[in-house]
């Protein structure tokens, strides 16, 4: 779907949903500035003290398959249906994308997500990143790019997006964001439906105090996997 015809299928939504209070969102303006003050200051402070683990990570990766590119790149969907490239470390093979297709009928996962626990496309070092969800460490330089927050609702995919309904759409409401409360609640043995109701929750009750006790909910699940593949 082209960057026009995604804002304006975000825009035919938009006027639809339910549940979350706008009109609060729109005076949270303290809170949004505070927000965006700790994930410029943790997002740096990450990226210095996760760089030695991050070098570590792109060695693997590189070890694995010699000459390969270490980050994978991927336009994801952002606040209000703002596109934007999202960097991960690549845990899968580079024809990813193109193999896919094979795969969309083996797909765990109700709704617009495609989630397959033993997906023949991650490479080895990529299934212990994913575990240990080490291979998100480079969205932290989403966080102080800006299009990104350190907690969030998780950023889909264009595709993803095209097939959301009014409900899902809430999701976009504000930024996406490294972790949130559907990954520190079960991640992959989640369902879609229950992970944007999740997303939701969140950003109804969206609160410097919430972020904070996600972000070490997140340590805790990076420490011990739970859910993750």
């Amino acid at each position: 779907m082209k960057a026009d015809d995604l804002k304006k299928h975000y825009q035919d939504q938009y006027f639809k949903l339910q549940w979350v209070d706008q009109e609060k969102l729109k005076r949270q303006k303290g809170y949004d500035f505070v927000k965006r003050g700790i994930d410029v200051v943790g997002g740096t402070v990450g990226l210095v003290l996760a760089s030695p683990l991050m070098a570590y990570v792109a060695y693997k990766i590189r070890q694995e398959e010699p000459g390969s590119p270490v980050v994978f790149a991927q336009t994801r969907v952002g606040r209000n249906g703002k596109l934007f490239t999202m960097y991960k470390f690549r845990s899968m093979c580079i024809d990813a994308e193109e193999k896919l297709a094979e795969l969309m009928e083996q797909n765990e996962i109700d709704g617009a997500m495609f989630k397959m626990k033993d997906d023949p496309r991650v490479t080895k070092i990529g299934k212990m990143i994913r575990r240990t969800s080490l291979d998100e460490l480079s969205q932290l330089l989403n966080v102080v790019k800006g299009d990104m927050s350190l907690i969030g609702p998780r950023p889909p995919l264009e595709r993803e997006v095209a097939e959301y309904s009014p409900h899902d759409m809430q999701g976009l409401l504000v930024k996406p964001g490294c972790s949130g409360l559907w990954q520190v609640s079960g991640r992959n043995e989640v369902g879609f439906e229950e992970m944007v109701d999740f997303d939701v929750e969140y950003i109804q009750n969206r609160s410097t105090l919430n972020d904070i006790k996600i972000i070490f909910k997140t340590i805790k699940v990076m420490i011990k996997p739970n859910g993750a593949y």
